[in-house]
Formats: structure tokens, sequence, C-alpha cells
């Protein structure tokens, strides 16, 4: 039984690098494998397990947190963030690039969907970037590491999931993060400003003159509207969260209102906006939710045929320590993340390694953690980075491939720079 638990799993990878769809290929395998291989009463488990993840109260957070992070998106925030921050520090050497960093962890935590992130930061300030004398290395570097802090800084979906999947608190989940995300910016921000001052002339400073026009006429409206605004909306999606006064799901509610009326605020609400945001919603919700069904019928199929149970043993016979493991589950989550995407990693390899670490004692929440902060990194890995085709996808014609492989390298490095200090520092994550 547990090898054909194991011969499941293979022949599920080998169809989804073929290019099947995820969503069916772990529903309709598993299916097959639990009709030939299993108990015909078995079967009758699978259609209550389905309805348990469709009245899954948290889960609702997932529609709410990307329909808050479309809206944004339409509202022109980004646009409107980059435009201010870039004044406020674009007086010193390599100030612009400081802003959309700063900027990239403001939609983080207003979004938490990286691909709506790394493009909307992509056609916005790459051009403005390259313009004003900025090497195309650090620019796109610059974007990219920033457009995918919506995967650890919360509210992330990527968050959320692994909530769900490890079964531990998303409210926990979100309050460890903010520490390692924070840290992250910090670090992104001290390599910018180191570069700056060794390298001024790949990150020059705004004139003064522009800098002066800019805070002319209307300049404290268009501070309180583009950065005051979107503050207040973390505040309140997080706070209510950390503070007790609402769940995830509950501040997510409060969050997709809240772009709403900001999206009113700044003039660009109309029913064709509307009528995008929620078809774009629903096209991402189905594919996340459709994928998690597919999922639940396969982790429901590979216990059944007893693969925990065989990994586990597996594990433990070959005397792995708890830390040899994690590193060895660290290793393929970050190589998987090359070939598909966070969702199906979550829900295919997850499940599977989940019970090992509780029987090894392990901290979930800290698991959670550094598998966010991993995905991410792989997020940004050449050649298969996505947040790499994301981000080539919309720069002009005259940024290299090339380029943009050298300019990502350094902020990798910060990036393992991270993990490193999650994993031997666990306590960082319980500051908060």
């Amino acid at each position: 039984m547990e090898i054909i638990a194991l011969l499941l799993f293979l022949s599920i990878l080998v169809m989804i690098l073929y290019g099947f769809p995820v969503a069916f290929t772990l529903g309709g395998l598993s299916v097959l494998y639990a009709v030939c291989f299993l108990d015909p009463m078995s079967l009758a488990a699978i259609p209550p397990r389905i309805m348990g993840i469709m009245t899954n109260y948290v889960l609702i957070a997932v529609p709410l947190f990307i329909f808050m992070g479309i809206m944004l998106e339409k509202s022109g925030l980004a646009e409107g963030l980059l435009e201010t921050m870039a004044i406020l520090f674009g007086s010193i050497k390599g100030g612009l690039a400081i802003s959309v960093i700063i900027v990239g962890a403001l939609l983080a935590a207003s979004t938490g969907i990286v691909g709506a992130t790394v493009v909307t930061m992509g056609l916005i300030s790459l051009p403005t970037m390259l313009k004003r004398g900025y090497s195309p290395e650090l620019a796109t570097g610059t974007i990219a590491s920033s457009g995918t802090l919506g995967q650890i800084i919360p509210p992330s979906v990527v968050l959320v999931l692994l909530g769900s999947v490890l079964s531990v608190s998303v409210g926990d989940l979100f309050r460890a993060a903010i520490v390692p995300g924070l840290i992250l910016v910090i670090l992104y921000i001290l390599y910018i400003l180191i570069i700056a001052q060794l390298r001024p002339d790949t990150a020059p400073a705004i004139p003064k003159e522009e800098i002066a026009k800019f805070k002319g006429e209307g300049y404290i409206t268009r501070l309180i509207s583009s950065f005051v605004l979107p503050l207040l909306l973390i505040v309140a999606v997080l706070g209510s969260i950390f503070t007790g006064i609402a769940s995830p799901t509950e501040a997510a509610g409060v969050g997709a209102m809240g772009a709403i009326l900001l999206t009113i605020y700044q003039k660009k609400f109309t029913l064709d906006v509307l009528q995008d945001v929620m078809r774009e919603t629903t096209k991402l919700t189905s594919m996340v939710f459709t994928i998690l069904l597919g999922a639940t019928v396969f982790s429901f199929v590979f216990r059944q045929l007893e693969g925990d149970l065989f990994l586990i043993e597996l594990i433990q016979n070959s005397e792995l320590s708890p830390y040899a493991f994690l590193f060895l589950v660290m290793v393929v989550v970050f190589i998987a993340g090359f070939f598909i995407d966070f969702i199906e990693i979550i829900f295919i390899i997850v499940p599977i390694v989940a019970p090992i670490f509780i029987a090894l004692e392990i901290d979930l929440i800290w698991i959670g953690i550094l598998l966010a902060i991993n995905l991410q990194t792989s997020f940004l890995t050449p050649p298969f980075g996505f947040a790499l085709f994301y981000l080539k996808g919309v720069a002009p014609d005259n940024v290299t491939t090339g380029q943009l492989y050298r300019g990502i390298i350094p902020f990798l490095c910060i990036q393992a720079l991270l993990l490193i200090i999650v994993a031997i520092f666990p306590k960082l994550i319980f500051l908060i």
C-alpha cells in the first residue's frame, strides 16, 4: 500500500510537469487510485471532506483579500504611493529605489497578491527608474524583490492557505510574519543605500527643483490620499486581527470594503471597474478552490494508502534529525517553486510533510513562516522564478533577461540570509 501511495504522488507530479491541469490531475488520479486500491466504502468519506472545505469559515478570507488587492490596483493606489514616496526620499542617492521597496511593502500589506504587485510596480516604476539614470540591474532587482513581499508580509494569501493546511491560526501566522517581513525590508533598504554610496551613478538622486515643484500646491492632500489612507486601511485590517477585535475573515471583509471606499475617494470607482474586479476575483478564487478540492481528495487517498505513515517511518528509520529533515523539505519546496505555483506546493507537498513535523514536535507556526520565505526566494531565483517572468513581460525591450538575472542575485542573497536568521533564531517570529 505504501508503494502505491508513492506511485500516486509520483504520477501526479509527472502529469503536472507535462502540463495537465493541476486540480483535475490531483482529484482525478486520486479517485482512480482509490477505486482500484481502496475499499469502495472509503469513497463515501470524500464528499463530507469536500463539504468541510466549502464550509471552512477561515477560507472565506481568500476571495475577500483577492478582491481587496485587485480593487486597490484599479484605484491607482500604487502610482500615487510611488510618486509621494519618491519625493519624500528623492533627495538622497538611491531614494527612488528605497521608495519602490517601501511602496512594495505597503502594497504587499494591502493586497498580498504577488503577480499583481510585480506587474503593477513594473509598469509604473521601471520606466521612471530607467529614465532617471538607474542601472537596469538595480531597477529590475528592486522591483522584482519588492513585488514578492506579498508572500511574507500580512495579509498574505500564502499565509492564509498555509494556516488552513497546517491547521494553525491564520492570525498567529500573520503576527509571526511581521518581524521577518520588516527585517527583509530593512535589509533591502540597507543594500540600496550601500550600493548608492559605492556606485552613485547607478542610483542618482532626484533633482531638488523637481522635488520643490511637487511639494507645491495640493501636496498635503496628495500625501493624505496616497500614503495616509492606505496606511489606515492596513492598520484597520491587521490591527483588528492582532487586537482580537476581528477574525482574519472579518478583517478581510473590512479590507474589501475599505478598498472600495478608497477607490471611490480616488474617483476611480465605476460599474466597469467593479465588474472587472469581480470577474478577476471570481477567476482567481475558482482556481484556488478547485485546486484545494483536488488536493483534499489527494490527501485523503494518500493517507488511506498509509503513505504518511510510510514517510514517518522512513524518516525515523533513517535517523534524520528534525533539522536535517527540515532542510530536506526546504530544498524540495525551493526546487518545486521553479516549476509549479505556490498554491500547488502548499496543497500537494505541505499536507504530506505536516504530520511528520508534528511527529518530530516542530512548531508549525515557525514552519509556516520558513515555508513562506522559502517560496518567496524560489519566486525570485533565475532562470525559473515566476516574479522574473512577470517583470520581463512588462519591461521595456531594451531591458535584457541577463540584466534581470544579474540584478536579482544580491536580493536573493538577502533572502537566503533572512531564511538562515529565522531558522537559527526561531524566537524572532514570536516578538509580536
